[in-house]
């Protein structure tokens, strides 16, 4: 199982805005690609003053289901995210592999 992590730090200015929109717009495209099993969206807490880092995982069973949505939908739904944020929500992504479930 791969996990697709986007963490993106979010300016206070746009929060609301951009949580809605990932609720409402973005999340619901990923999952309409078919290649994610589930997404989640967290936040990230750190000890600093922001609390304004959220990180989405989106869960497929393979690379190649990654590679899938890599290919044909990442590049317009990223497109979408920086149309509508710029760099007041700046994504950085890390994939992870499920080695093991408790």
């Amino acid at each position: 199982m791969i996990i697709y992590n986007v963490t993106v730090s979010v300016e206070e200015s746009v929060e609301n805005e951009w949580l809605s929109w990932m609720k409402d717009e973005h999340i619901p495209e990923v999952m309409a690609c078919g290649i994610f099993s589930k997404a989640q969206i967290n936040r990230v807490i750190v000890q600093a003053d922001s609390d304004n880092t959220f990180a989405i995982s989106y869960t497929c069973s393979s690379m190649k289901e990654l590679h899938q949505y890599q290919i044909k939908f990442a590049p317009e739904l990223q497109k979408k995210h920086s149309a509508r944020f710029g760099k007041k929500a700046v994504a950085f992504r890390t994939l992870m592999e499920v080695i093991e479930e408790f």
